[in-house]
């Protein structure tokens, strides 16, 4: 194939991965509805560098190392996995947590999210998934044309996919603050971050628990 097609098949493949629900939906809506506009587009542009950062490793063959060494692969996703356990047990902590005066606002010495802390997590969680490489490691590989640079292609590709992500993310964001009007509520608040919470308990244990 050449390199528009291989772009195009592969931008079907990533838009449909893309809307599948999973960790990193998850992380942006949370952070959409219990911190605002900003720190979601951080969240999100953390997730698209850690992905942007698994698909150059995986064209330049990193990710595929990784992939064949058992003992990194396991202290990865080990590691990883208690990141994400440890994520979700302080966001149903904080799902939990209620405000000192009962009332249903936040408690006003709560620190506001900084751009770094939420763009970190983000990119802690996409990088700390071996899950990601691997997949980039079995799919890219399929979609670089003949005589074609695998690094350039590559980081094309992991590019086209990140850019899918970020327009369903900012669909996602826009859409809760349009409902902002109900999702600001505490109660809502809460309940994304618990939900949010056992969400990422959820996905750690099955990633600790997996295999390759």
């Amino acid at each position: 194939m050449d390199l528009t097609h291989a772009v195009l098949s592969f931008a079907v493949l990533g838009a449909l991965l893309t809307i599948t629900p999973g960790l990193d939906t998850a992380l942006v809506l949370r952070a959409a509805v219990t911190m605002g506009r900003g720190p979601a587009f951080a969240t999100a542009l953390g997730v698209g560098a850690g992905a942007l950062t698994w698909g150059a490793a995986a064209a330049v063959g990193v990710s595929a190392l990784l992939t064949a060494s058992t003992v990194a692969y396991t202290a990865l996703r080990v590691a990883g996995a208690a990141y994400m356990v440890l994520l979700g047990v302080r966001m149903i902590r904080a799902g939990l947590r209620r405000p000192a005066d009962g009332g249903s606002a936040a408690p006003p010495s709560a620190a506001a999210p900084t751009w770094r802390a939420t763009f970190g997590r983000g990119l802690l969680t996409n990088l700390l998934n071996p899950k990601v490489g691997a997949f980039y490691v079995a799919v890219l590989p399929q979609f670089v044309p003949a005589d074609s640079s695998p690094l350039g292609v590559g980081l094309l590709l992991a590019l086209v996919h990140d850019l899918e992500a970020l327009v369903w993310f900012s669909l996602i964001i826009f859409g809760a603050q349009a409902a902002r009007g109900v999702l600001a509520r505490r109660s809502v608040r809460r309940t994304v971050d618990a939900g949010t919470g056992v969400a990422l308990i959820g996905f750690g244990m099955r990633l600790g628990l997996s295999g390759r």
